[in-house]
């Protein structure tokens, strides 16, 4: 696991993956605003994810903090015709809407997390962000587009975007942009790869890919390295797309 971790966590294997976007951009905004957006449509064909996602920042002209907290209604209706699967325009409304709110009056993405993070888990925070995120007036089905791991789900988009946000950069893959958090706090972005992959090894037993079963792989990645659990994401990951094991 560790050979494989070190393998794959390199710049060359990012280009088919939509971290790419995220590396488009420089500051520590840009980067917050640009990697949650893109962790959040990050399900499905990754061709499409990242040409959505590549949409999505051009729709901002590729400056998302501005656009975020300069942006008027007639800015917004330039995001009319933006879809990517079930994730729509309203809901791309809502989120730069709400992301302006956080930014104003929340002190930031990072310190929603940070301020409701616990020593060995990020899972709380992530229930307490979300309730945050909806603290303004919205259509109930945009609710579906943030996990909420107290209600069972494994939130492997969110808990992705933490793992670009805190781990550290030295390998030119994560940003590690995050310093009141730390790896040892990550949760591991479970999907049906890394799933598949890490109960062929033993790691976890469960057959669902929820918060249990992430609860599961938690503990057995933090027996391997307590302080870097989740660079066994590379592992994971990387043995079940480019290897096929199964």
């Amino acid at each position: 696991m560790d050979e494989k971790s070190d393998f794959y966590n390199r710049p060359e294997f990012i280009q088919t993956d939509p971290i790419q976007i995220v590396h488009g951009f420089e500051s520590k905004e840009d980067i917050e605003i640009a990697g949650f957006l893109t962790a959040t449509i990050s399900w499905g064909n990754r061709k499409s994810i990242i040409t959505s996602a590549t949409k999505m920042m051009d729709c901002m002209d590729r400056s998302p903090f501005e656009f975020v907290m300069n942006h008027t209604e007639e800015d917004l209706r330039s995001l009319d015709h933006f879809v990517h699967r079930t994730f729509n325009a309203q809901d791309l409304k809502y989120f730069i809407r709400s992301l302006q709110h956080i930014y104003l009056n929340k002190g930031g993405l990072e310190r929603v997390f940070a301020s409701n993070a616990t020593k060995k888990s990020l899972q709380e925070a992530i229930h307490r962000f979300k309730q945050v995120f909806f603290e303004l007036p919205h259509h109930p089905r945009t609710e579906k587009h943030v996990s909420d791991p107290l209600k069972n789900s494994a939130a492997k988009r969110i808990n992705m975007f933490l793992r670009w946000m805190v781990r550290p950069n030295d390998s030119g893959v994560d940003f590690g942009l995050w310093n009141s958090l730390h790896p040892s706090q990550l949760s591991c972005p479970l999907d049906i790869h890394t799933g598949n992959v890490a109960r062929k090894l033993g790691l976890i037993k469960r057959a669902q890919n929820d918060a249990k079963t992430v609860k599961e792989l938690d503990h057995s990645l933090r027996t391997m390295d307590p302080e870097d659990p989740v660079k066994y994401d590379f592992a994971l990951f990387g043995l079940g797309v480019f290897e096929g094991f199964k």
